[in-house]
């Protein structure tokens, strides 16, 4: 019998300079609506993945990561070489990374959990599912 903490999701960059690793079950995806994240992503949400720090391990291209503060406390985190947004951390959850899930390899098991900010939502982008919404934060998350 397999140990759920034994299960490693894979993925990385669009170079594929940076290739990671998260071990153990992958949390709900969170749909953030807010403004710097869709423009952070050139869409109309990110799609984040939040895992505790010390299940990420980095495979290869750790030293080409770029980080910017996109607000006080807030850093993103990017490849250098192609410009791939792998994730996001603050300094209000110490500890946790917020991985994007368009950076998991295929299959990932990971599954769509709520949106958040969704009263920014983009007004060209309707949000139609049963998923839960908030308007800014999910309360605990």
């Amino acid at each position: 019998m397999t140990d759920s903490s034994d299960v490693a999701h894979m993925g990385g960059c669009l170079c594929g300079s940076v290739r990671y690793r998260v071990t153990g079950p992958l949390a709900d995806i969170q749909l953030c609506h807010c403004s710097q994240c869709r423009k952070a992503q050139g869409s109309a949400f990110a799609a984040n993945v939040p895992t505790d720090e010390d299940r990420l391990s980095f495979l290869s291209g750790e030293e080409v990561l770029v980080r910017f503060e996109s607000s006080p406390g807030k850093t993103r985190a990017f490849c250098g070489r192609c410009g791939s947004p792998l994730f996001s951390q603050t300094t209000a959850r110490p500890g946790v990374v917020r991985l994007r899930a368009g950076t998991l390899d295929d299959p990932s098991g990971a599954r769509l959990g709520f949106h958040i900010f969704a009263d920014s939502h983009a007004d060209w982008w309707e949000i139609d599912d049963d998923l839960p919404r908030y308007a800014e934060r999910a309360p605990n998350a």
